[in-house]
């Protein structure tokens, strides 16, 4: 039977200094931490306040004309100003901003990611991408009225137009969360594909895309969330900041006039008239509740596509 020998002074010296580093870690990381949870929690009060401030405001209108305001109009006098024009704007435009940026987006991420070999060309195209994506979208303003505005439709300044341009802003950001979810596909799932027999494509098509589809279906519905909400792009590419006899058929909405949610909330915004600002508080409520409910599709179709993996 044999005798452990006791530990040597200088290995008891060692370990009380580790437990000390240790604890004093823990002491930071558990600091730290409280420092992030209070930063949520100022956040999420801060939120909370605008939300009901805004609510608070808007609830009057709601409750004094009901769905007249939605239904209505836009209009100079207050008291016969809806969102109706600029609801249907904004849906045309997310739908159009949609059907534009996400073939494209998903295909380019797809070349870049699954065929596209690791050359100089493909990392300085994959760097200005990540470097377009940051760019304030008054810049992409600038661009649309340059480019689809001036060059394109001859100074037509067309719900389309602004279609191709929130569609180039979004563009960067789908490629890259398309990228990022493409990139979270374990290897083995290519490699049982093209152990089998299958072609590359083949392999992208029925085993890669639907894999990363909740990632991809997320990431492009929450940046066409935030193409929702953009102001300064609008407004340079020509969104009505004031009221207009719109078109009913579906062409004359798409190459005539138009409004959006969010340029008629800054235009409200800036009338003295007080009456406006309630009608803001509602208009802002509106177009909460447009987002929500496209992040609400957002979540439908990833817990669908989870549930099938």
């Amino acid at each position: 039977m044999s005798v452990q020998a006791p530990p040597a002074p200088a290995d008891k010296q060692r370990e009380l200094t580790t437990r000390l580093r240790t604890r004093r870690f823990d002491g930071v990381s558990r600091a730290f931490e409280l420092l992030l949870l209070l930063s949520l929690v100022f956040a999420l009060l801060v939120l909370v306040i605008l939300i009901a401030d805004v609510l608070r405001d808007g609830w009057r209108v709601f409750t004094g004309r009901g769905a007249d305001f939605l239904t209505s109009n836009l209009s100079s006098s207050p008291r016969r100003a809806g969102v109706a024009q600029a609801i249907r704007g904004s849906l045309l435009l997310s739908l159009i901003t949609a059907l534009i940026a996400f073939p494209i987006g998903v295909g380019a991420a797809v070349y870049l990611e699954e065929y596209a070999r690791n050359t100089r060309l493909t990392r300085f195209i994959n760097v200005n991408i990540r470097n377009l994506a940051g760019v304030p979208s008054i810049v992409y303003g600038l661009l649309g009225l340059a480019i689809f505005v001036n060059l394109v439709f001859r100074r037509d300044q067309t719900l389309f137009g602004a279609a191709l341009t929130l569609a180039a802003l979004v563009l960067p950001i789908v490629i890259i969360t398309t990228a990022e979810a493409l990139r979270a596909v374990p290897s083995g799932i290519r490699e049982a594909a093209l152990g089998v027999g299958s072609t590359k494509w083949e392999m992208v098509r029925h085993h890669v895309l639907p894999y990363a589809a909740p990632g991809i279906l997320t990431g492009t519905v929450l940046s066409l969330a935030r193409a929702a909400g953009e102001t300064a792009p609008l407004i340079l590419v020509g969104a009505a900041t004031g009221f207009f006899a719109g078109g009913s058929g579906f062409q004359e909405q798409l190459f005539g006039k138009y409004a959006a949610l969010p340029v008629t909330i800054f235009t409200w915004a800036r009338n003295p008239n007080a009456q406006f600002r309630a009608l803001t508080a509602a208009a802002i409520v509106v177009l909460l509740i447009v987002i929500l409910l496209v992040n609400a599709v957002a979540i439908v179709l990833r817990n669908r596509y989870e549930r099938k993996w």
